[in-house]
């Protein structure tokens, strides 16, 4: 079964990446700038990105002005060096999707990303019900963490694939504390072990790539005739390959997903957005679903952040606070 979808607005509500609206007679009283971190050039991000002020936006016939509170420095940041980190700015009002005001400050922060990717994965590819499983690597990314609390509320399988590193028995102690059912390293991947696996779990309809090279080819050799592999990142830099006999003997099928061309493909659907983000509320407040491990750091310091968030083996999301 198809994963379910909830609809409307939760009364009394807060704007999602864990903002507040202002009413309107404060906002003309507010001061008429903003701090931002914008680039002029593409480079490294901590040589290119500059905090400065900015003169906010009109508020015009529809805009709401919102106050950042706190925001994820994402992989996908570092890649384009998007400059999304800002103290406030004015939003249009059909842009925006409130939060329920019970929902922890990191929890809101990593909300619109990290989850919402985890749950369209798991929801529009294959359908997935108790007893499934689903193969992952990258799994202690932000990504890879909400997939495996995702698939545990609803009873999917996971076998979490991981780069062997120091404090290796953390991570699967992490990973496992948060509903992981099996925690692997690349190279168990490559190994005879993996039969054994496989006779206590299914083999996986679906694979979701966030590395690419090796690691994606490896696992395609585990995934069920006709499975999907996803692929949403390309952390090693290196081309997803296939090999002929995955095309052929298995007719497995390969697809690619971004969470913001799916939110672009949504305009006419916000209710669909709204459930979506309803839904991963519930599970938040039911403990099912939490925020990543964070270190937060205010925005003046900015360089600190970026600097972590690009070291090997960080296993906690810089969140910049305002």
């Amino acid at each position: 079964m198809r994963l379910a979808e909830g609809l409307g607005l939760v009364r009394g509500a807060r704007p999602l990446l864990g903002t507040f609206l202002r009413p309107r007679a404060a906002v003309a009283a507010a001061p008429a700038r903003s701090q931002a971190l914008v680039y002029a050039q593409h480079g490294e991000p901590a040589r290119v990105l500059q905090l400065k002020d900015l003169e906010r936006a009109e508020l015009g016939h529809s805009g709401v002005h919102v106050k950042m509170l706190a925001a994820p420095i994402n992989p996908a940041d570092i890649n384009m060096i998007q400059g999304t980190w800002r103290t406030d700015a004015v939003f249009s009002e059909e842009s925006l999707v409130k939060l329920p005001r019970d929902i922890p400050l990191l929890c809101a922060a990593t909300l619109s990303v990290n989850p919402c990717t985890a749950y369209r994965m798991l929801a529009d590819f294959e359908t997935l019900g108790p007893g499934d499983s689903i193969i992952q690597n990258a799994a202690n990314s932000g990504v890879g963490q909400a997939v495996i609390q995702i698939a545990a509320a609803l009873g999917i399988k996971t076998i979490n694939v991981i780069r062997d590193r120091p404090n290796l028995q953390e991570v699967v102690d992490r990973l496992t504390s948060l509903g992981a059912d099996h925690v692997i390293t690349e190279e168990m991947l490559r190994k005879p072990e993996m039969k054994d696996l496989f006779k206590k779990v299914p083999k996986p309809r679906l694979a979701l790539n966030c590395v690419g090279g090796k690691s994606t080819t490896e696992m395609l050799r585990h995934i069920q005739q006709k499975g999907t592999m996803v692929t949403y990142g390309g952390m090693a830099k290196q081309p997803v390959t296939v090999p002929v006999s995955a095309f052929i003997f298995k007719d497995v099928k390969l697809r690619g997903f971004w969470m913001t061309q799916w939110k672009k493909d949504q305009p006419q659907n916000k209710d669909r957005l709204t459930g979506m983000i309803l839904t991963l509320c519930d599970l938040i407040r039911k403990g099912q679903l939490t925020a990543p491990a964070c270190t937060q750091v205010p925005l003046k310091d900015y360089r600190i952040a970026l600097e972590a968030s690009m070291k090997s083996f960080i296993s906690s999301k810089q969140v910049l606070t305002m």
